[in-house]
């Protein structure tokens, strides 16, 4: 279905990702793990033209798109075949959390306001927030937050979800529910591509894990063989430290 090709940018003197490249399949959970600094966040951002790749090519069902040289089209094309879900939530604070799943479908998207209504209702019941349709984001927890989030990003019916450490600005006890939501998608054979430090979750819901560090990736594979029985040295030191944090 997708498939990521020969990724590379660079932030002033610093290459962050150098020649990158993934295949995902069809409802594959893809979770992408790595030290901070390792090029994780950088890659989902170039795959939705958040950052300018400086060279890659994305493959989409047949479809080839250049990353440096796309036109406004084409990434417009990716866009609506796509969704984000930003760690710090990315919200409008002057937007209930209605009108934050609405907005987008209805001036991103041009779907008429009836039907947009009708599928943000949809998604916001689908993560829990049908008490809390018509708060806005000072009167929302961050889990709250976050689970408008993913259901603005369930609205627009995309062929995969992005996910950038979905939980990363979330109090402890708030973690559970949104993984729990993203468990269920992942049930549901939504396509997603993950990144995340939560090692339970990649555990338990990953079709395949892929490591990075310093803009490569270091290996990649199954849960279990990752987690239990990594190949290389760089990986078994990560969830070596990992391990020790969590304790």
């Amino acid at each position: 279905m997708l498939y990521i090709e020969n990724v590379y940018k660079r932030f002033g003197g610093r290459e962050v990702l150098k020649g990158v490249s993934i295949r995902v399949e069809k409802g594959d959970t893809v979770v992408i793990l790595g030290p901070s600094g390792s090029g994780k966040t950088t890659l989902l951002r170039c795959l939705n033209f958040l950052e300018r790749a400086d060279a890659g090519v994305l493959h989409f069902d047949g479809w080839r798109v250049d990353l440096r040289h796309a036109s406004a089209a084409a990434i417009a094309k990716v866009r609506k075949r796509t969704a984000f879900v930003f760690q710090n939530y990315n919200l409008f604070n002057n937007k209930t959390a209605l009108e934050n799943v609405t907005e987008g479908l209805i001036v991103g998207r041009k779907i008429p306001a009836d039907e947009a209504r009708a599928r943000a209702l949809d998604a916001l019941r689908k993560v829990g927030m049908e008490d809390r349709l018509h708060d806005y984001p000072s009167r929302l927890s961050g889990g709250q937050q976050q689970r408008t989030g993913i259901a603005r990003a369930i609205a627009v019916q995309p062929d995969v979800i992005l996910f950038d450490e979905p939980t990363s600005a979330l109090d402890p006890e708030l973690i559970g529910d949104v993984l729990n939501i993203m468990r269920q998608l992942a049930q549901e054979g939504t396509t997603m591509i993950v990144v995340t430090h939560e090692m339970s979750f990649a555990r338990d819901v990953a079709s395949r894990i892929v490591f990075m560090d310093s803009g490569v990736i270091v290996e990649e594979g199954s849960p279990s063989q990752i987690l239990s029985a990594p190949r290389e040295e760089r990986t078994q030191a990560f969830l070596r430290r990992v391990t020790v944090s969590a304790n």
